[in-house]
């Protein structure tokens, strides 16, 4: 029972890091217990889905109270990242979001939706879409190698 929990546990927080500017990749981990076939894949799947798209309402609230210092050297996001990304959500807006499943630029797009004021009502459900899709291809490609 107690290793259920904690793959479960690591799981959501290491989906809810790789959503942040932590370096953590959660697919691997997703993947993993999938192949496993010790857990429910709709669980796994849940569980990896709140998290990482936890870890973007991190960063959404990241671009709400840190934008005045994205100047400094320790910034998280580069300026010219920052700047491409704002230049697209700026162009294609909230649906924007829609691509925060991206590696890296992703991360950024829910900087810049913090920075740029998106309501987090909004932002919470668009994220949950992207973030929950690529859970689901990834997890529906390994159910199907698997079989």
């Amino acid at each position: 029972m107690f290793s259920n929990i904690s793959a479960y546990a690591s799981l959501f927080l290491i989906a809810l890091g790789a959503a942040t500017i932590l370096p953590l990749q959660s697919e691997p981990v997703l993947v993993g217990l999938v192949l496993s076939g010790k857990f429910p894949w709709m669980l796994l799947l849940t569980v990896a889905s709140v998290g990482n798209t936890l870890g973007s309402v991190v960063n959404w609230f990241l671009g709400r109270g840190i934008e005045r210092f994205r100047d400094r050297r320790w910034f998280p996001v580069s300026k010219k990242t920052l700047e491409r990304s704002s230049r697209w959500y700026h162009k294609y807006g909230k649906w924007s979001l829609l691509l925060s499943w991206m590696p890296l630029f992703g991360d950024a797009l829910t900087i810049v939706a913090g920075v740029l004021r998106e309501p987090l009502l909004t932002f919470t459900i668009l994220v949950f879409i992207a973030k929950t899709g690529r859970y689901v291809v990834l997890t529906f490609a390994t159910l199907k190698l698997m079989s």
